[in-house]
């Protein structure tokens, strides 16, 4: 009888020396650890058995995972006691380890049964206590398929290599666009999760851009993993490059001709075209080309405005055109009233184009001591020695600008055009 209970004994303890390491293999778990881990996939196996839907499942890992891992959880910060000994220390990013590579492979299958902002969490978590490789991927790929659901906040994620220089892991972000990049080229996703995802990454960029170790080839790298028609307006995308510029002194002037070749002046708007006129922090043909594109918006508000107004009139018997419908007084009223604001629209264009423009005179007269002699919203003689001049630096301007100018120089148009006459409303 005690040889039974002795062999008995004797199974137990290989049994337990089987799932738990021994005091010489750093024993950083307990009993309870395991038994409740073990306790809670066999729960969610059972689960997932009876059909119950994957986001439900997702909630109740995503509940459970945030008590046992604080860091989890989107209203606690990650902190580490600097008072505990060493051995504490790497317990706890053992059982961290445990607890993230168990989370991981329960995961549903459906890839949006979990939130972003969770999954970059528990990404974090991972690279901070170095999980495998297999397990960082998975989770790479969950948190690319729905990037446009992630926020600024979670995306911030610190670089724990000691390889790495910057304080942001700027290369994981790089991965995760060019996956759903890829995502869209596919067509799973649509174009306002691409427009998201933009805003997303520009915002992300403004942030990383205050580093000083964030290093040029990073930044064009990550600004550039977005196709261009991901952006609806560059604003994002120029405050970015501004940023990096004031916080690298030392960018050299082609590199910062390369930086804003980058940037499509053409989806400037007026308010981020402005700052740029008078920034000079930016090379002088970057400043010319904003001027330029801004004066082709103005010429086509001009233009439409001028054949709209005149198609009110008809050229027969001196008189107007019949209308096929006698038109209410609110409808004339709200033609009167659209009327009015394209008329203060084109005028706030006209006083804002001439601000840029005197900004660009005194500029260039600073630096370069070249003086070009605009007249103010005009059109005159021009001397050809200055348009030659600014001929040389659109040809050799190369890149997502483009040689498209706003006007004819060879005419001698070199102002903001003058506006048409507003003919009296017959509404």
């Amino acid at each position: 009888m005690n040889n039974n209970n002795h062999s008995c004994h004797q199974q137990e303890e290989e049994e337990e020396a089987h799932y738990f390491p021994s005091d010489s293999e750093c024993c950083w778990f307990d009993d309870a650890c395991i038994l409740d881990m073990d306790y809670f996939v066999k729960t969610l196996s059972g689960i997932k058995q009876k059909g119950v839907r994957s986001d439900l499942i997702g909630s109740i890992i995503t509940h459970y995972a945030s008590k046992w891992l604080p860091d989890l959880s989107s209203a606690s910060a990650t902190t580490h006691n600097k008072d505990s000994p060493e051995s504490t220390v790497t317990a706890s990013w053992l059982k961290k380890r445990f607890f993230v590579e168990t989370l991981v492979g329960v995961l549903p299958p459906e890839k949006d049964s979990i939130p972003c902002n969770f999954l970059l969490r528990l990404l974090r978590t991972a690279n901070m206590v170095g999980v495998e490789g297999t397990y960082i991927l998975e989770l790479e790929k969950r948190i690319s398929w729905q990037l446009d659901q992630a926020s600024l906040k979670e995306l911030m994620i610190p670089s724990f290599s000691h390889t790495c220089g910057t304080l942001l892991d700027v290369e994981l972000v790089i991965r995760l666009v060019k996956r759903f990049v890829c995502l869209d080229h596919e067509g799973v996703k649509s174009g306002a999760s691409l427009v998201k995802v933009a805003k997303l990454i520009d915002s992300y960029l403004a942030e990383a851009a205050l580093d000083a170790n964030l290093t040029l080839s990073e930044f064009v790298a990550l600004a550039g993993a977005l196709p261009t028609h991901a952006r609806a307006t560059d604003d994002g995308l120029y405050r970015a490059i501004d940023t990096y510029l004031k916080a690298h002194p030392s960018v050299s002037k082609q590199e910062r001709k390369g930086l804003c070749r980058l940037i499509d002046s053409r989806k400037l708007t007026p308010e981020a075209s402005l700052h740029a006129a008078q920034n000079e922090r930016l090379p002088v043909r970057a400043v010319i080309q904003v001027l330029f594109s801004e004066q082709t918006k103005l010429n086509r508000h001009l233009d439409w405005s001028s054949g709209s107004f005149s198609g009110l009139r008809s050229p027969c018997n001196g008189g107007y055109d019949t209308p096929l419908r006698c038109l209410s007084k609110r409808e004339m009223s709200a033609q009167q009233m659209e009327i009015r604001k394209l008329k203060e629209e084109v005028y706030r264009l006209q006083s804002q184009c001439n601000a840029m423009q005197v900004q660009m005179e005194r500029m260039v007269e600073k630096k370069k001591g070249l003086f070009f002699k605009w007249r103010k919203f005009g059109i005159g003689n021009r001397s050809s020695s200055i348009v030659g001049e600014v001929e040389k630096i659109l040809e050799q301007e190369s890149g997502r600008f483009g040689r498209e100018t706003p006007m004819d120089l060879k005419s001698g148009v070199f102002g903001v055009m003058t506006p048409h006459k507003w003919r009296k409303s017959t509404s």
